[in-house]
Formats: structure tokens, sequence, C-alpha cells
């Protein structure tokens, strides 16, 4: 696994107006799937967004699910851990957040920061990592067996990219409340970051591999997640259940 050789933009060269239009259409196409996965709450579905700062995790999970159901879609976004879930094992907190039959949870950020951040900056030694990741396998397989599908995206964003968008929530007052100066220091340990996300793509996809989205176009990557959530929702042997 190599990040650098993995195009960011539009390797697949798609169509500007037509993709934005097969997206919409995905959107519709995910509103009755998820209808009739509410209905049946056989299934459960765990979305996990990782991705750089300013990789547009936000923007994503907006336009994606703007034709969802908010009462079968929950959305966390994971921050330091309070003290209480710092004195638990670090899956503690996130397996009280895992969709119960019939949900769809979002995770913008999720366990896997404490593979990433934690091992950037040394706050975890390499065993303690290598071991972490080891459960975190187990911990999908888990939540797997219960009937949760696991849908992982990395939106890979290009370095030049980023730095546009950061300067742009300076520049642009619509945008400035997302701006946050620890943001630019943790640029600086941008091959850091890479090399720690390679090893997560490679050692954590026993249960439920990565998706790569290339996210320096914001249509792209919308497009790309949302048919990877329809055509794995596609798949399940969905039916509305009758009267008994």
């Amino acid at each position: 696994m190599n990040l650098s050789k993995v195009d960011t933009s539009n390797p697949n060269n798609l169509d500007k107006d037509k993709t934005k239009a097969e997206l919409e259409e995905l959107i519709k196409q995910m509103a009755s799937l998820q209808d009739v996965l509410m209905a049946q709450r056989k299934y459960s579905l765990l979305i996990v967004i990782q991705g750089m700062d300013a990789s547009g995790k936000d923007g994503l999970v907006k336009k994606v699910f703007s034709g969802v159901n908010p009462m079968g879609c929950r959305v966390k976004s994971f921050k330091t851990p309070t003290s209480e879930e710092a004195s638990h094992d670090f899956l503690w907190r996130i397996h009280a957040l895992a969709p119960e039959k019939g949900m769809i949870q979002i995770f913008n950020r999720s366990h896997y920061e404490d593979i990433l951040i934690t091992r950037v900056h040394k706050w975890i030694d390499e065993n303690t990592a290598h071991t972490r990741m080891k459960h975190i396998n187990h911990f999908e397989k888990l939540l797997q067996d219960n009937g949760t599908i696991i849908l992982k995206f990395f939106l890979h964003l290009s370095k030049d990219e980023q730095h546009e968008r950061l300067l742009e929530r300076i520049k642009d007052p619509t945008k400035q409340w997302k701006y946050n100066e620890s943001d630019w220091t943790e640029s600086q340990y941008w091959e850091e970051y890479m090399k720690c996300y390679e090893d997560a793509i490679e050692n954590c996809s026993e249960a439920a591999p990565w998706h790569i989205i290339p996210s320096d176009k914001n249509w792209v990557k919308e497009y790309m997640v949302a048919k990877a959530i329809v055509d794995t929702l596609q798949k399940l042997p969905l039916s509305y259940p009758s009267i008994k």
C-alpha cells in the first residue's frame, strides 16, 4: 500500500454533469433502501469515514445522506476521549454507539483515531498500535456476526488541495467557523499520517475492507461513496415484513 501512488482527483475520468445527475438518483435509491432496512430490522449499517483535516467529511455526510429518514440515521463525531472514556479500553465508547438493527450509524472519525493521531504523536508505542489493530479486526468481526454491515471510507486528499482548503477557511467568511489552528499543526505531520493510514488499510481489512475515495473533487467523492452504499444495500436480502 502506497497512498502517494493513488489518484486523489478523478481516476475514472467521470463526466461531471452526468455524475452529479447519477448522484441524485443514488440519493433517492438510498432513501428507498433505508426504508426497508428500518422496517425489516434484520441488518444495520455502520459507515466509517476517515480522512485528513479538510478532506470533506462533514460535507460528504450532508450531501450523501440528505435523502435518508433522520429517524433511522445517526451521526457521531469522535473527539478527544473524556476522563470516563479514557478510563476504559479504547473501544468502549465506540461499541456503545454501534447501530442497532434497522439503523444507519455514521462515524465521522472513529476508533481508527486510536491508531492514527495517537501513533503519529507517539502517545502509544508500536506494539500497542499493532495490538489495537488486532482488536479492531475482532471488534468489526463481532459487529458483522451480529448483522452489522460495515463500510469504511478513507477520503484520499492531496496535500496541495488540503492546503488550499485550509486557506479557504481563513478567507471565506462562511467557512471561518471551521478554522482551527491545530489543523495547520497536524498538516505538518502529513507523511507520518500517510504511513499510519497505509498500515491501517493494510492491517485492518479482515472483516471490512477499506474504500479509498479520491477526494480532491467533492462531486467525485460524493458519487463514489453513495454508489458503494447503494450497491451494498442492494445486495442484502431486504424485504418489508408482512403481517403475521
